[in-house]
């Protein structure tokens, strides 16, 4: 009911509200700057000649021009920078786990990919007299501090079974 009140009053009379707005006088346009203009140049064609003219005098200046530049020694910053290449990393192959496809190929020195960090803890908790953490620290290129450190603070997932007369008492 609104609506249609409200149409009403908008299209009340919209003939003569729009040709009083179109007879209105429009507002003139600012000039533009005289320099603004292409067609200076062609209305003076003594300005036209002088672009045009070569000028000796100017041009044996020119040929007395020589220009000699040098470049500073280049310096190298102790702190190192980091704009230099780096030295590339060397890589090792993994030990690839069951996505043959998704897993990660190579890994650099020094690390180690998810995989087979899982492998590592699982085969070190299973066979601690085996995999010792100085085997593990050959066989994956890593510092025997990490491995220690690895060993020590990550443990891997354990499922443990509660008998069920101790259920109760948790």
């Amino acid at each position: 009911m609104g609506g249609r009140l409200a149409r009403v009053f908008r299209t009340f009379n919209v003939e003569n509200r729009a040709r009083r707005e179109i007879s209105k006088e429009k507002p003139t346009p600012a000039p533009r700057h005289p320099t603004s203009r292409l067609d200076a140049l062609t209305e003076h064609p003594e300005i036209q000649e002088e672009i045009s003219r070569k000028d000796d005098r100017l041009l044996t200046f020119l040929k007395d021009v020589y220009v000699e530049s040098r470049d500073p020694p280049g310096r190298v910053k102790d702190g190192g920078d980091e704009r230099l290449p780096r030295k590339q990393e060397e890589k090792r192959l993994t030990k690839l786990g069951q996505m043959k496809e998704l897993d990660i190929k190579k890994v650099p020195v020094g690390k180690i990919s998810i995989v087979e960090a899982l492998m590592l803890l699982n085969n070190h908790k299973l066979h601690p007299q085996i995999w010792t953490a100085e085997k593990i620290a050959a066989e994956y290129s890593l510092e025997l501090k990490e491995v220690n450190s690895l060993l020590e603070f990550f443990i891997p997932f354990s499922l443990q079974e509660f008998p069920k007369e101790t259920r109760k008492a948790i």
